[in-house]
């Protein structure tokens, strides 16, 4: 990349400019991968976000196509090259990635890596991540460049914004589910104080029947009944709320069970219809079963609440190698443009963030007045 010494400072200037307008994680991400890739004028860019089971709880990459990503398969471990950024905390930077012995190779669609560049993004001694970068363009097609110490440097200055910004990302997404835990705990409250009304109607109905069970036979049926009704209410708010607010039992029931539970329990619960239809779909790895679960409970919680749907459907089926979770309402549809423009719906977020970080992709389609379906779809299953 020829960049003199004031456009490059323009384009580093602009990087870190695009890195603070974002709030949510995934799309600071994005946005460090990207503009990595942009400034050192690289082929391949990615950033892993190291889980705590030797793998990565995110990873983005850019230079790589949504059907190349697809092909590769399941995300990297932590392993080789990766591991020594992650656990070591040091720079990386190889002539050629394939000669190292730490080297172990890849899958058979991924692209041919040959120059490399990679450093780790630390908040103070914490590791957030490792960010790095492959096969440098060369000016000429015969050249072979590679990676420079001024790249490496420059790549560090970006690599200390990146942990900036992806700690004050953190930070307000933590910010975000302690509101999502406080309105939980007003929902729990809520419902404590509906259920107890009704089972207090419930008893005064039962006193009111057993005093004119004698004197009144008739009248007495028909508190009886309105008894029977209270009961069922009553029944179904309390299912509601195991629904809301108790962890799903996804490690023994897994995600068919678990989501044919919750759905006859919602169905129950709620005036609209919700229907639920399982196509021979295999067990999946828990990230993508916790994370398709997740996705199910936004997503019905937005068209009960908010759509106005007579009907929601939920599928999950095969698709070549894949699995896709569907839910589809009837209700008032939205336009998915000027949400983002608006900031709005932050469970779109949510639910794109746990689709990608389990290697799965989130597709909205809605329209005012037509309804809508999100889709989830992950490898394998």
């Amino acid at each position: 990349m020829s960049h003199g010494p004031r456009s490059g400072l323009t384009a580093v200037s602009s990087a870190l400019l695009a890195m603070s307008r974002h709030l949510e994680v995934r799309d600071v991400l994005k946005t460090i991968v990207a503009s990595a890739r942009e400034l050192l004028d690289a082929q391949y860019a990615a950033l892993g976000v190291p889980d705590d089971h030797g793998g990565f709880a995110q990873f983005v990459v850019d230079g790589v196509s949504d059907e190349q990503w697809k092909a590769i398969g399941p995300l990297p471990r932590q392993h080789g090259i990766l591991a020594a950024m992650l656990h070591e905390a040091t720079p990386e930077r190889l002539g050629d990635v394939r000669k190292d012995p730490r080297f172990g190779g890849w899958p058979s669609a991924h692209p041919e890596l040959v120059d490399f560049l990679g450093l780790p993004i630390r908040d103070g001694d914490e590791v957030l991540g490792a960010l790095f970068l492959a096969n440098k363009n060369c000016p000429k097609p015969t050249g072979t460049c590679g990676f420079t110490q001024d790249d490496e440097e420059l790549l560090g200055i970006l690599a200390q914004h990146a942990a900036i910004a992806l700690t004050n990302a953190r930070l307000y997404e933590r910010s975000r589910e302690l509101t999502i835990a406080e309105e939980r705990s007003r929902l729990a409250h809520e419902l404590h104080d509906a259920v107890s009304q009704k089972l207090f109607s419930l008893r005064l109905t039962a006193q009111a029947a057993t005093a004119l069970v004698d004197r009144d036979p008739a009248r007495a049926k028909g508190e009886l009944h309105q008894v029977a009704t209270l009961a069922a209410e009553a029944a179904d708010e309390l299912r509601a709320a195991v629904v809301e607010l108790r962890p799903a039992a996804l490690e023994e029931d897994g995600l068919v069970a678990t989501l044919r539970t919750q759905i006859q329990v919602l169905d129950r619960a709620h005036t609209a219809r919700v229907t639920f239809t399982g196509h021979g779909v295999k067990a999946l790895p828990a990230a993508q079963e916790e994370a398709m679960l997740r996705v199910a409970q936004e997503a019905l919680h937005n068209a009960l609440r908010h759509s106005g749907a007579e009907h929601v459907r939920v599928t999950l089926h095969r698709r070549g190698t894949g699995t896709v979770l569907r839910i589809t309402d009837d209700g008032g549809g939205f336009d998915p443009r000027t949400v983002r423009r608006a900031g709005r719906h932050l469970g779109l977020v949510s639910m794109r963030d746990r689709a990608s970080g389990t290697g799965g992709r989130l597709t909205v389609r809605s329209a005012p007045g037509e309804g809508t379906t999100i889709e989830m779809e992950v490898p394998g299953g």
